[in-house]
């Protein structure tokens, strides 16, 4: 015995109602595409302008992380800075060649986010 559920369906208005929600379905994919590329850029507004941004030119002085260094810990009060080193290239995207006071290169490359602008001259 059917039920009235499938009684009363009308199988040629569900087949329309299908087709219908078919033709959508790409309308309503663009539609969250959209959403999500506003979204996107306002997160990335958001973002940037909280970012400060640092560049360093040849023969500024800069201190270097401890901890990029990968220098030894010797307890929770050492300095989390060394240096001063001089920049001696920009190599773009941050990346910088360094030479310290005696004037030895040094070994590799150092990150802009591992540096920090030294304000403190020598006489």
């Amino acid at each position: 015995m059917p039920t009235l559920r499938i009684a009363e369906v009308d199988m040629v208005q569900n087949d329309e109602a299908l087709e219908i929600n078919l033709d959508l379905l790409e309308e309503r994919r663009e539609q969250a595409a959209i959403r999500e590329a506003k979204s996107k850029a306002k997160m990335e507004k958001y973002y940037n302008s909280k970012v400060r941004s640092t560049s360093f030119k040849p023969g500024d002085l800069v201190y270097r992380s401890n901890d990029a260094s990968h220098m030894e810990e010797v307890g929770k009060l050492d300095p989390k800075w060394e240096g001063p080193y001089e920049v001696t290239e920009a190599l773009g995207k941050g990346a910088y060649k360094l030479r310290d006071r005696d004037g030895k290169q040094l070994p590799r490359m150092w990150n802009v986010r591992n540096l920090k602008k030294c304000y403190v001259h020598e006489m």
